[in-house]
């Protein structure tokens, strides 16, 4: 047989083993209990203890732990890591605004120093973008409204020589072409006049012959204002008219060109100082950054209350170097803990066994051992969905369920830590018939206790009801004082009663 097999068997012998010592230690302190209120009888050797009828209380009691309900939990704020320069001592009694902790922050400081020379020149260089804006804002409109008025100047010369001084040279040119035209037909009315005298000797001949040049003279003075006026029509009008539009649309063209590069200039200015605003909100605020890292560096308390180290708290697993000066802390570890309130909770385990019998809501009675004679009324208010796993690795065949406790009122007494015993009540008879629980056995699912009688002991079947791991409920089959044994036979050894 192979080590696979043997091993349960052993479980069974270890567990028989434990079942008896168990059995032993509760028999012996079932004994003491009853002895002590005057209901253990013996016979034939055999020790018996009287049922009980009247009040029975079941409970579970367990160990456990104090803690605040309502706390405030201080952490550092500061990058990094950063040795402590002061601590506060624990346990001490503070004030709102009391000073806890301070780190060391000297590089920091040196840091700031260096920064606040970094954002004055962001400063100025934000300051002369500023003013350039400005100017390119000026420049363009002055551009702007230069190539503007050049423009409307030149619609005005294309208008003035349309409708003014091209119409005024026309007419003028058609009026010497007029002029010259009759100034030729009176010229040449006179020469025929003058030849006709002349022929018959009333004129001379240099008469005749001025009035001939007189003639001439006309006739090249008409062909002069009629090759003016052609000359105006066909060339000087269509060269003039042609310069004037070109002018216009050159200016127009112009003014697209100032308006695009004032506005391209005005949005370089504009990116610049968006620019220099960005960087110099960017230093600002890295400076804004180190002064509150300084100013994080010295943890005040919020509000009254007395100081618990956060290292205090901890599992001893977990290996967290005591808070002290000279230890280097990193940004949002656990520093100091404030309880906010005199309220608490008692955390606690539950076992799997006693998980059936127990909800949330259950009254609870807590004690420490500091604080003598005290009694604190508690509510069962959480119970873990999952096992303790840190307890489970240590034994894998103990399943404990975390629970919380809460305690109302501390009445000043109670403290952060402090070891505490938790009783849950479960149940309340005020009138149950009740035996010591190691009066019952079961056998093969059903309970039975063994009642003395006058022929000796008898097996008899009982209804069970909760117990409180001292006494049993016997829901029915025995009544208050019968005697039953304190220690039955763990076989079918006692004929039925």
């Amino acid at each position: 047989m192979n080590g696979k097999t043997r091993l349960p068997s052993r479980k069974r012998a270890f567990a028989a083993v434990a079942v008896a010592i168990a059995a032993a230690i509760a028999a012996t302190a079932a004994i003491r209990h009853a002895a002590h209120d005057g209901e253990v009888a013996a016979m034939d050797g055999e020790l018996f203890a009287t049922a009980r009828r009247g009040r029975l209380v079941i409970d579970l009691s367990e160990d456990g732990e104090i803690k605040p309900s309502q706390q405030i939990i201080l952490k550092s704020a500061v990058e990094g890591r950063h040795a402590i320069i002061y601590i506060i001592p624990e346990g001490s009694i503070v004030k709102k605004g009391d000073l806890l902790v301070e780190l060391d922050v000297a590089t920091t400081s040196e840091e700031r120093a260096n920064q606040e020379i970094v954002v004055t020149n962001a400063a100025s260089a934000l300051e002369m973008k500023r003013e350039d804006l400005e100017i390119a804002r000026n420049q363009a409109e002055s551009d702007v409204e230069l190539a503007e008025l050049d423009l409307a100047f030149a619609k005005e010369d294309l208008e003035k020589y349309e409708k003014g001084e091209y119409p005024n040279k026309l007419d003028e040119a058609r009026g010497n072409v007029t002029l010259a035209e009759q100034e030729l037909e009176q010229a040449k009315e006179k020469y025929e006049w003058s030849r006709k005298l002349h022929a018959e000797d009333f004129l001379s001949a240099s008469e005749l012959k001025t009035d001939e040049l007189s003639w001439r003279h006309r006739e090249l003075a008409l062909a002069t204002a009629r090759g003016t006026l052609s000359l105006l029509e066909t060339y000087t009008h269509k060269r003039e008219l042609a310069r004037l539009e070109s002018d216009v649309r050159q200016k127009t063209a112009a003014l697209e060109r100032t308006r695009r590069k004032a506005a391209s200039s005005i949005l370089q200015a504009e990116s610049a100082l968006r620019a220099r605003e960005s960087e110099y909100s960017r230093q600002k605020q890295r400076l804004e950054k180190l002064e509150t890292q300084i100013a994080n560096a010295r943890i005040t308390a919020p509000m009254d209350g007395q100081v618990i180290y956060s290292t205090s708290t901890q599992r001893p697993w977990e290996n967290a170097e005591p808070l002290k000066e000279g230890v280097e802390v990193w940004e949002r570890r656990d520093l100091i803990i404030l309880p906010t309130a005199d309220t608490f909770i008692a955390s606690a385990v539950i076992r799997e066994s006693a998980l059936k019998s127990v909800t949330t809501g259950m009254p609870v009675e807590v004690t420490c051992d500091a604080v003598p004679d005290a009694i604190f009324d508690g509510t069962l208010t959480k119970i873990a969905p999952m096992p303790d796993t840190a307890r489970r690795w240590m034994n894998p065949d103990i399943k404990e369920y975390p629970a919380e406790i809460s305690i109302a009122d501390g009445r000043g007494a109670l403290k952060n830590g402090l070891g505490c015993h938790v009783k849950i009540r479960i149940a309340e008879y005020e009138d149950a018939v009740s035996v010591p629980i190691q009066c019952v056995v079961r056998i093969g699912g059903a309970a039975y206790v063994w009642v003395k009688t006058p022929r000796g002991p008898r097996r008899r079947a009982v209804e069970t009801g909760l117990d409180n791991n001292r006494f049993v409920h016997i829901v029915s089959g025995l009544d208050g004082g019968e005697e039953v044994m304190l220690a039955p036979p763990l076989a079918d050894s006692a004929p039925e009663g």
